[in-house]
This record gives C-alpha cells, sequence and structure tokens, in this order.
C-alpha cells in the first residue's frame, strides 16, 4: 500500500444473543474509520458468545488479516474480540508480526502510538504471569495428592477375570457372551485374553481405555 492510500480496516462488533444488535458498535467504529479516512470492511457475530474458540465473523477477519488485506483491526471493547488474556496476547501478537494495528475505542488503545504497544508488552508479561500461576498450582496439586497416597492418572474402566473368561472361552463362548457374563466391554476381554495369555487361575487384569 501506497503512503497516498488510506489505510484498510476491518471493523469488528459481537452481540451475544440473536435479538441485540450491534449497530451501537458499528456506528461508532464507522465514525471514527471515517474522521481517519481509512477504507471500512465490516465483520459481525450475532448470537456467538465471547467465550467460543470459533467464531464465523472472527475466524473470516483473521484470514484477511493473515491474507494481508488488513492494515488495522478496530472494535469497541477487548471483550467484544478476544475471549481471554491469552487469545488476546496470541491475537496482537500476531497481529504486530504481520505490521496490522488494533484501536479499542471505549479503552482508548492504539498500537499506532508507543503507549498503546506498551499496553500489549504489559498484557504479555501479565498472561505469562498467570501461566507460571497455574502450572505451580497443578503441580502443588498433584505433590499433594501423591502424599495422600491417590492415584494419578486414567481410570480404570474395565477388570477382566482371565480364568473366568478363559474358561468361557474354552466353552465356545464368544467374545460378546463373555463380555455380558462378566458385565465388560468385548474390547476388554479380547485384550486381557491377548495379552495375559497363560495367567494363573483367578487372576483380574485391569483394562484401561476401553470402550
Amino acid at each position: 500500500m501506497s503512503p497516498a492510500e488510506p489505510r484498510r480496516v476491518a471493523i469488528y462488533a459481537r452481540v451475544s444473543t440473536t435479538d441485540q444488535t450491534a449497530q451501537n458498535q458499528l456506528l461508532a467504529l464507522r465514525d471514527f474509520a471515517q474522521a481517519r479516512g481509512w477504507t471500512v470492511t465490516e465483520f459481525v457475530d450475532h448470537g456467538q458468545s465471547g467465550v467460543k474458540v470459533k467464531r464465523p465473523a472472527l475466524d473470516t477477519m483473521l484470514a484477511a488479516v493473515r491474507a494481508r488485506k488488513v492494515d488495522l483491526v478496530s472494535c469497541v471493547k477487548l471483550d467484544r474480540l478476544a475471549r481471554s488474556v491469552h487469545h488476546l496476547v496470541g491475537m496482537v501478537r500476531e497481529f504486530e508480526a504481520l505490521g496490522v494495528d488494533l484501536v479499542v475505542l471505549d479503552q482508548a488503545i492504539d498500537t499506532t502510538t508507543p503507549s498503546g504497544r506498551l499496553l500489549f508488552h504489559v498484557l504479555a508479561s501479565v498472561a505469562e504471569f498467570e501461566r507460571d500461576l497455574i502450572r505451580d498450582r497443578v503441580q502443588a496439586g498433584l505433590r499433594r495428592a501423591r502424599a495422600q497416597g491417590k492415584r494419578l492418572g486414567r481410570p480404570r474402566v474395565h477388570q477382566v477375570n482371565l480364568h473366568e473368561a478363559q474358561a468361557l472361552r474354552v466353552q465356545g463362548v464368544s467374545l460378546r457372551g463373555i463380555a455380558r457374563a462378566l458385565g465388560v466391554h468385548p474390547m476388554a476381554v479380547r485384550r486381557a485374553l491377548a495379552t495375559v495369555s497363560g495367567a494363573p487361575g483367578g487372576r483380574v487384569v485391569d483394562e484401561r481405555g476401553a470402550r
């Protein structure tokens, strides 16, 4: 884009329910862009919760950003755009790498200015701090559980009495029949018979993840 050409702005608006209107957001964003002589493309998500990972208009807008069809992204509030601090920081880092600025009207954020860029460096630091806190809490919880003798990992789903399974198999009972008799899934029976051949009578075999 040559210096004489107007900047291309993607304005994004979102409302959480279909009976709400995005017009108030759009009017403010249009007026702001028009006052600066920007060329506007509108992206609006109706009835889309902010916590959703995928939103049709947002995804289309981000595709335009990645295709370098956009110079700026503008919205009225950060919670209209991002679902979390992590989501926001990741999005802004991608914008920065692509040379795309972000303008948020109600919160006076403008990454075309030094103060606006500084704010996002602070946000990135906060997000990293939050990740560290979460990791520390998870690790402390795991240590506490081990100290209390709790079993960690995937739960035991099926227990197969191998002796009974083998005896029924010798009688010609099908895997499904054995499974019904033992109250387990046929795949648990199949795995037990295949992996513990010749085990002593009465042995119980645990099957993890059998459906």
